[in-house]
């Protein structure tokens, strides 16, 4: 029995009971830890439940905020400006080894003086009833202090920005200071002599610590590329961009290559003549990432050299987008996306080329409409993300991608994911489901929205079905954001690409334009970040009509007009909406979009 007085006894416990964010079993568990509580600062109900019981830190701690009225902080890490990052980490650096100490053990930041009430500090914590805070605020030589409460999550990105964790692995590779150079004849590579190497090597620090920092940095890709004269370059893909990010140097390629395939599951280090995938699972700052790792064999210009080009693909499911919202569609766009996704059958489609967030926006869709009383299946090759709540299908050599897609309609499945429609067997199959009552989503790599259309029409399919089967095709692009810190505002317009877009000058004066400058935070690029641009043609009773009445040929034009009848931006309206916005730039927009 839960103790009728316990409101008086202790608050937190009291508040979290009647929130139903604990039940009476784990209360009274709770309550008996803090009553024989042995550690020498007595701790508090909130702190016992995340410490011992293991409940989420920021779920906890945000309603003992709102029970003892301390503020939350109300801005995004990466919403704060530059100037602001730099002033706490000078206040943190300044403050003496022992006091920087406390703040870190005790997640405390400095974070800015108050602007209304003179010498007054504002500290962020963690936890705002950490007893350490006076201490701290004495430290710092506040006259006056205010706490405010800050998520976990939010604290650690604000700390990793200003105060980035040490890469090991380069460090150690430093200090080692070792090369590879091997005397080979030209026939053959001395498989012992090249693997005594390696093993008293600093190669696989600087493989391991390419990973970390590929994460760090916020990379999709790192690539190893050889080189003539025994030197590999080592790049990573940062908002959509290559960036060289080391040269390895007096070092066999073949070396450096034999690493990462030893690093990696399902490699075999000694074949050097054929394509190989596999992948690399690692804890770092806390998180489980994967990486996938695709290595192709490739011509050198010196006979001897057996060349390959690995490029790893890092995921991070931290990265997986959840709510609708942050995918940034827009006005007709989300309109159409959202109903289409609420059907209980037909298919929605996504296009667009490699690396355009395709996997990204159908796994925010599928996070809409999966629950406990469906059955969501998903069919890819390879898995990216683990959606939770969904089957996943283990494609394998024992399975490979058409026989899962054949085995699915016996699977009882509600709602199906297919990776890609690649050819006209799966494209039947994803069609067959989206008529048969099943929500179907699935991808496919074309320009834009209509030319899906002929695309599965030049695969086979009939046009009946695909005018009845589909709710919707959405094509998609990513485009670099501007740096928030460093965006300067558009005076004077570039007449020539301003006339070669059929843009008018003097209707863009009417908005608040923006352009790239290039800043620290933003390594001088001028863009921070990428967001995603829609072209939505939805299936209208007039689109389908279009469709099903096409001879020889899908006219994509008459697609493409009536769909922007309908009120469908193409994929350049789209994006030069987002430049009104203020969120990236006019040559961004056109450098990433076709004029139709």
């Amino acid at each position: 029995m839960i103790d009728t007085n316990l409101e008086m006894t202790d608050k937190i416990g009291y508040l979290l009971f009647k929130k139903g964010i604990i039940d009476s079993s784990m209360l009274e568990k709770a309550l008996n830890a803090k009553a024989n509580d042995k550690s020498k600062i007595k701790r508090n109900l909130a702190q016992i439940l995340v410490q011992d019981f293991g409940y989420d830190h920021d779920t906890i701690f945000r309603e003992v905020a709102i029970l003892y009225a301390f503020r939350e902080l109300d801005v995004r890490p990466d919403e704060i400006p530059q100037q602001k990052l730099d002033s706490i980490k000078l206040m943190i650096n300044g403050a003496g080894e022992q006091l920087k100490s406390q703040m870190l053990q005790h997640k405390i930041i400095p974070f800015m003086f108050d602007d209304r009430i003179k010498d007054k500090l504002i500290l962020a914590a963690i936890d705002p009833t950490e007893r350490n805070i006076p201490r701290i605020a004495f430290g710092l030589n506040a006259k006056k202090y205010e706490v405010i409460y800050i998520r976990k999550k939010d604290y650690e990105r604000i700390i990793n920005t200003i105060l980035p964790p040490e890469n090991v692995y380069l460090k150690m590779m430093e200090e080692a200071n070792t090369e590879i150079q091997i005397e080979k004849d030209d026939t053959s590579l001395d498989e012992e002599a090249l693997d005594a190497e390696i093993n008293k090597s600093a190669l696989i620090n600087l493989v391991e610590g390419a990973l970390v920092e590929g994460v760090r940095r916020g990379a999709s890709d790192i690539h190893f590329v050889p080189k003539s004269g025994n030197k590999t370059d080592i790049l990573i893909r940062i908002d959509g961009n290559l960036q060289l990010w080391h040269v390895q140097e007096n070092t066999l390629p073949e070396a450096v290559i034999a690493v990462v395939k030893d690093r990696s599951k399902g490699m075999d280090r000694f074949e050097r003549e054929r394509a190989q995938d596999g992948f690399i699972q690692r804890d770092i700052d806390g998180h489980v990432i994967r990486f996938r790792v695709s290595v192709l064999p490739t011509v050198g210009t010196e006979l001897k050299n057996k060349f390959e080009s690995v490029v790893i693909r890092i995921l991070d499911d931290r990265k997986v987008i959840r709510d609708l919202e942050k995918l940034g569609l827009m006005g007709y766009a989300k309109t159409v996306f959202t109903k289409a996704i609420n059907q209980p059958q037909g298919m929605v489609i996504l296009t667009g080329p490699t690396g355009s967030g395709k996997s990204t926006t159908l796994v925010a869709a599928l996070y809409q409409v999966i629950d406990p009383t469906v059955n969501v299946l998903t069919v890819e090759d390879p898995v990216e993300y683990v959606i939770e709540g969904a089957r996943q299908l283990k494609i394998g050599y024992r399975m490979n991608f058409e026989q899962a897609i054949r085995s699915i309609l016996r699977h009882d499945p509600d709602i199906v994911l297919v990776g890609e429609m690649r050819d006209k067997e799966t494209a039947d199959i994803a069609i067959k489901l989206a008529n048969t009552g099943h929500l179907t989503f699935s991808t496919l790599h074309t320009n834009d929205a209509p030319s899906a259309v002929s695309r599965l029409y030049k695969m086979g399919i009939e046009p009946f079905l695909i005018a009845y089967a589909i709710n919707l095709i959405v094509a998609q692009r990513l485009v670099r954001r501007l740096c928030p810190d460093c965006k300067k505002k558009v005076t004077n317009f570039d007449e020539a690409l301003m006339s070669a877009a059929g843009l008018d000058i003097a209707e863009w004066r009417d908005y608040k334009i923006y352009e790239a400058k290039g800043c620290e935070r933003c390594n001088g690029s001028g863009y921070k970040g990428r967001i995603a641009i829609h072209e939505a043609l939805y299936f209208t009773k007039e689109i389908r009509q279009t469709i099903v009445k096409s001879g020889d040929d899908v006219d994509e034009e008459k697609i493409r007009i009536q769909a922007k009848k309908d009120g469908s931006h193409n994929l350049r309206e789209a994006g030069l909406e987002k430049v009104k916005l203020g969120l990236t730039s006019i040559e961004e927009v056109l450098a990433s979009t076709s004029e139709e």
